[in-house]
């Protein structure tokens, strides 16, 4: 396995973990619910939200899926952590929490180019 196929996983396992299996695993639990309300939005935002990161995340994983539905993920992904970072700054105003979403949002960057990088090369 090349330095780019390596960068490329790495990345994207850790947005596997973070957008898929922690809001899976913790979406229904009194503090993820309560952060919901705390942003402002209704409870069944944030379980739609859970749903379509869990399907999201097994687009990016699943290589055998054609590219134009891994750009759509890709771009909803994008989306969803400008909208976390806005959201958090507009609520609780600049702080760690309003950042957090911008760090996650690079790693997916590294993914977004690995996988280009590495779309290209033929096996």
């Amino acid at each position: 396995m090349n330095k780019d196929k390596i960068i490329f996983w790495a990345s994207t396992i850790l947005i596997f973990l973070f957008e898929g299996v922690m809001p899976a695993l913790t979406s229904q639990t009194e503090l993820a619910q309560e952060g919901i309300r705390h942003l402002g939005y209704p409870i069944y935002f944030g379980n739609a939200l859970v749903i379509f990161k869990i399907i999201g995340v097994l687009i990016l994983v699943i290589p055998q899926l054609p590219k134009r539905i891994k750009e759509w993920a890709y771009a909803g992904f994008l989306f969803d952590f400008l909208f976390a970072s806005i959201s958090h700054g507009a609520v609780d105003g600049i702080n760690f929490q309003t950042f957090f979403p911008l760090i996650i949002l690079a790693v997916l960057v590294v993914s977004y180019v690995y996988y280009h990088k590495t779309s290209t090369i033929k096996n």
